[in-house]
């Protein structure tokens, strides 16, 4: 008597052949997607609806953080280079965090968003949250790491990224 090995450890679904694993594998990417649109949707408009913040000095301003953390972060030089206007810097990261957020959520422009997050996250890693010891105490690497397979990956399901490419290809039958 010979036995067979079993390749066919799961029953797929009567969608096609597709089973809720391929599904599953297909969708992964969403609530990574989803998760860091919305937080950086956030925490873009909290930077810019806090009145102390936006300021050059005074408790919670981006001026006082970021001369704070400037002795103790990887790249002082970076941190200067803030300083020069920290007001035109908080701007400026409130809007790229704006800009990543919505690419990221509605999918559009995903790798290039996810591009942005990723540098917003390393430049913050590197000054403001440099000194967390341990190194795991700070959330930006987390962030940066979380950006990374939405670079490698962008967006293949439920955005706009998709739904443009399949426009395109349908075109190009034509």
């Amino acid at each position: 008597m010979t036995h067979g090995i079993r390749t066919d450890t799961h029953i797929p679904h009567l969608n096609g052949g597709r089973d809720w694993r391929n599904t599953a594998t297909r969708y992964a990417l969403l609530p990574l997607r989803i998760f860091l649109g919305v937080t950086f949707i956030y925490a873009g408009l909290d930077k810019l609806t806090d009145s102390a913040f936006m300021k050059d000095a005074g408790s919670g301003s981006v001026g006082d953080m970021m001369r704070t953390v400037r002795d103790s972060s990887a790249i002082p030089a970076l941190v200067d280079m803030a300083l020069e206007n920290p007001v035109a810097f908080g701007y400026a990261i409130a809007f790229g965090e704006l800009a990543v957020g919505i690419g990221t959520l509605l999918g559009l422009l995903t790798r290039l968003a996810a591009l942005g997050g990723a540098l917003i996250s390393l430049s913050l890693w590197l000054t403001v949250s440099w000194a967390s010891d341990p190194y795991y105490y700070g959330n930006d690497l987390p962030y940066l790491m979380a950006w990374l397979p939405l670079v490698l990956a962008g967006a293949p399901m439920l955005s706009l990224d998709a739904a443009l490419r399949s426009r395109r290809r349908r075109r190009a039958y034509r």
